[in-house]
């Protein structure tokens, strides 16, 4: 099974979302970070290419039809190229909620997990360094908001101006259904866009676990 859809987003601009849509519109499964949870053979792989290794990505995403967020989105390019009947879906958002996002989800997760006395939660964090912090925005810049913004608008550009138009859909979660059911080919269903995984939704299952 080869991958239909590529995600170029980064994490948090809608991309739990996006997945349950795809799912919904017929790319069972779609790949996302929760897919990697719990799978230490996904963990070392992504650590593989993130370090410039040789990944079978077939392999990889056996049984899924799609990807979105991180990590697989660092990997766009080399994704759209290997899968190069897939179309491509570039995830956006207003960029300084998207900056206040991350800070208040995911990379604060990060840190705490860095930080802990668990090791497993050490190496989590060192994980979620390695392959998206100091990855795609370098060692200590998280908190530098002119240069992290600069990185997303950066990327964002990258993908515009290298995807033909025809394969490129640029997806605000806000449009809801009616672009992405236009780009895929799909029928639009009867329901409301799916809605998950807010800044509010995430502090609330984390405060409900600690």
């Amino acid at each position: 099974m080869a991958l239909e859809v590529v995600g170029a987003g980064f994490g948090r601009t809608g991309t739990l979302s996006l997945k349950l849509a795809l799912e919904r519109l017929g790319y069972q499964k779609t790949y996302h970070m929760m897919e990697v949870f719990g799978r230490p053979d996904h963990v070392r792989q992504w650590s593989k290419a993130t370090r410039g290794e040789r990944v079978d990505w077939d392999a990889l995403f056996e049984g899924y039809k799609a990807a979105v967020d991180w990590p697989s989105c660092n990997f766009w390019r080399e994704l759209a190229a290997h899968y190069s009947q897939s179309k491509v879906i570039l995830s956006t958002r207003d960029h300084e909620k998207w900056f206040q996002s991350i800070h208040t989800t995911i990379y604060a997760n990060t840190s705490r997990a860095r930080e802990s006395s668990d090791p497993q939660q050490q190496a989590f964090g060192r994980w979620g360094d390695e392959i998206v912090w100091d990855k795609v925005f370098g060692r200590g810049r998280m908190h530098d908001k002119a240069h992290v913004l600069d990185v997303l608008r950066r990327h964002e550009a990258e993908v515009k101006a290298t995807i033909p138009p025809a394969r490129l859909l640029v997806f605000d979660a806000a449009e809801g259904w009616d672009p992405l059911c236009k780009f895929l080919g799909k029928p639009r269903p009867d329901e409301p866009y799916p809605r998950v995984n807010t800044s509010e939704d995430f502090l609330a299952r984390n405060a409900a676990r600690s």
